[in-house]
């Protein structure tokens, strides 16, 4: 608060650019409509609506015969109505209506009744010229204007220079007009083609994105309703078995395969969780997905589940991975299991972690039978997700028989910076 005594301190001036008044944003937007309306129209009116104002401009001299000294005749007026009536076509042929109106504007001022002030036809012709035609034409009409605007002023009578100087510098100016509309157009339709590119290449990306995740989870639910129903088959079929002799065996079985079909169920609750993420829909909070540290009991659920000797190896110090990483290493193991499981008819199996600076290496190896054409061998599903898996992650994975017998599948899996440089 200022003191009464102290004189007031002037506003200090406002800098930066002023805002338009309500008026000027009121005219420029009148402006825009008018220009965006005039451009929406069908072309063919527009060109006549032209045609009829560029009729009626050289036809004032008709209207106010007063106003001037020069001689009036009807062959004049036809002659200038020859540098109008075309412009209707001026877009369907612009170079043969430039044609015919250079003709009827060269008849006009050598019929001198009365002589073109202004060349309003020409100048149209002469725009449309340098935006709509092929360079050879732009350029021929171009000169064949300037010189015949030259020649003809040297044989009007009284011509001042100045006149000389208005004629020439309004052909270049139609020209140079013509040409600024025919780069404008050529500008916004390479940003329109160049928007149209992103939003295809944007189109592509989702869809590979898409189709990559719809892999992801189907390579998800292959390997856990593989695993759960090859472990829920081996108790289902081992219980019958032993339902009379040993029933406490047999009421094991039956606990072991409603486990894993609840386990099963978990695990596709949540995948299908991140189906309904993607949709838009809410869920429940979902436990971590699986990982290296989850193999020891994924061993021991076999061993148990199945009766299947099963070890768990591991050699040098384990380190961080990134995420895929370690649901590719879990899935991976899960999978040559379920293999093992079904196919190899195998008493015992080892998996093997080989931890290096590089990475991990996974290595899964039984003493079953080996592989078998049409069974999960060559061609079959488990492997082809395996090496899919190990491929994502920026590894490889081979398969086949093993050293001593059986079948052996071996998956290298690179760190992060590793991955890094083989994916790219």
């Amino acid at each position: 608060m200022q003191s009464p005594d102290r004189p007031p301190v002037p506003d200090r001036p406002r800098t930066g650019r002023a805002r338009p008044s309500g008026r000027l944003r009121f005219a420029q937007a009148w402006f825009r409509a008018t220009v965006a309306r005039w451009r929406s129209a069908n072309p063919y009116a527009v060109d006549a609506a032209l045609a009829a104002l560029v009729l009626f401009a050289a036809s004032l001299q008709w209207m106010f015969p007063d106003e001037g000294g020069e001689r009036l005749t009807w062959q004049g007026w036809l002659l200038g109505a020859g540098t109008a009536v075309p412009l209707v076509w001026r877009r369907r042929a612009p170079f043969a209506t430039a044609c015919a109106v250079s003709v009827a504007t060269t008849a006009q001022a050598l019929h001198h009744a009365p002589p073109p002030d202004v060349m309003y036809g020409g100048l149209v012709v002469l725009y449309t010229t340098a935006a709509l035609c092929a360079p050879g034409q732009r350029r021929f009409m171009l000169v064949g204007w300037l010189i015949g605007v030259a020649v003809t002023m040297r044989h009007e009578h009284g011509a001042d220079p100045y006149e000389y100087a208005f004629q020439l510098l309004s052909v270049v100016c139609a020209y140079a007009l013509g040409m600024l509309a025919r780069v404008q157009r050529a500008y916004a339709a390479e940003l329109e083609d160049r928007a149209r590119r992103l939003e295809r290449e944007r189109t592509a990306d989702t869809e590979r994105a898409r189709a990559q995740e719809r892999a992801r989870i189907a390579r998800d639910m292959h390997d856990i309703l593989a695993h759960a129903v090859s472990l829920m088959v081996v108790q289902a079929e081992a219980g019958p078995v032993v339902v009379r002799s040993d029933p406490a065996r047999a009421e094991a079985a039956f606990d072991a395969i409603a486990s894993t079909g609840r386990d099963a169920m978990t695990q596709l609750r949540r995948i299908l969780g991140v189906l309904k993420e993607e949709t838009g829909g809410t869920i429940s909070p979902r436990s971590p997905r699986p990982g290296v540290a989850a193999l020891g009991e994924l061993v021991r659920q076999v061993a148990e589940s199945t009766g299947l000797h099963t070890e768990l190896r591991t050699s040098g110090a384990s380190h961080p991975l990134p995420p895929d990483t370690e649901v590719a290493a879990y899935r991976v193991v899960q999978e040559a299991l379920t293999n093992t499981v079904k196919h190899a008819y195998a008493s015992s199996a080892v998996v093997e972690l080989d931890w290096t600076e590089d990475g991990l290496t996974l290595t899964v190896t039984d003493d079953g039978r080996g592989p078998a054409t049409g069974a999960d061998g060559d061609g079959g599903h488990g492997l082809i997700g395996i090496r899919e898996r190990a491929s994502a992650c920026g590894g490889a994975a081979e398969a086949g028989r093993g050293p001593d017998g059986g079948f052996r599948v071996v998956v290298r899996l690179p760190t992060a910076v590793e991955r890094q440089a083989a994916l790219g």
